[in-house]
């Protein structure tokens, strides 16, 4: 049986723990930044919402394509650094809310980006309301980790051990984080609650995401890209995300 999804409360504190550390050198995540950015195809935006935004680095890459960025966690530490590294940028802002308890302007945002956040999160109805947001022609744009579920998924996941080393090798001079970082990323994933790409793809469905592209990617990371529509008329677009 599956495990059910930690708590807010737990997530909170263990992101707390690791906004400690600052903002990473290299990991994952950040290396697939570029995959999503190329789904923008250059476009300016006028709204978007980075969900889970963590320290903020993809957030500012938004920022450099939009009128107007939003980020928002639920780790009052994780968004302490991205706050000092946003500088002065004055077409980004950062709050800390609880997903689970926010609604969301209806219509409103051309691009709603999520890393390595939906996993802690209900999928299916996350990805309907993040859906009914999305203005027409809007871009959902998410990275987030897999699990493994079939023999190919576990030869990708051994493959990716070498490649993991070398890329840490070259971003940071060693091949490894140091043991305390480590050590909190272990804690924290006791808790984590990862999806197959299968799940992942049932849950676009469920949410009618229709010809949602889901895609494997080395490093045990899926993503996930869908654009909504844009004959879909909204019921009426917010003017701001309150």
């Amino acid at each position: 049986m599956r495990s059910p999804l930690a708590p807010a409360e737990t997530v909170r504190a263990d992101f707390d723990r690791l906004a400690g550390f600052g903002a990473a050198v290299f990991d994952h995540n950040r290396h697939y930044h570029g995959v999503l950015l190329r789904e923008l195809e250059g476009r300016r935006l006028h709204a978007a919402l980075d969900l889970g935004c963590g320290t903020g680095d993809f957030s500012r890459q938004l920022a450099a394509r939009a009128d107007a960025v939003l980020g928002v966690d639920l780790s009052p530490g994780m968004l302490h650094v991205a706050r000092a590294s946003a500088g002065d940028l004055p077409n980004l802002r950062f709050e800390e809310r609880d997903v689970t308890a926010w609604e969301l302007p209806r219509a409103h945002f051309d691009c709603i980006a999520s890393i390595a956040t939906l996993h802690h999160l209900p999928m299916a109805p996350t990805l309907m309301r993040l859906r009914e947001a999305l203005a027409p022609g809007g871009m959902l744009l998410v990275l987030d980790l897999v699990r493994d579920a079939t023999p190919l998924d576990f030869a990708r996941s051994l493959l990716a051990i070498p490649a993991n080393l070398l890329l840490h090798l070259a971003k940071t001079g060693a091949l490894r984080d140091p043991p305390a970082l480590r050590a909190a990323w272990l804690a924290h994933g006791r808790t984590d609650h990862y999806l197959s790409i299968a799940e992942v793809r049932r849950a676009c469905a469920d949410a009618g995401l229709h010809g949602a592209r889901v895609r494997r990617h080395l490093l045990w990371r899926y993503s996930l890209v869908w654009r909504r529509p844009p004959d879909q008329v909204p019921r009426g677009r917010s003017p701001a995300a309150r």
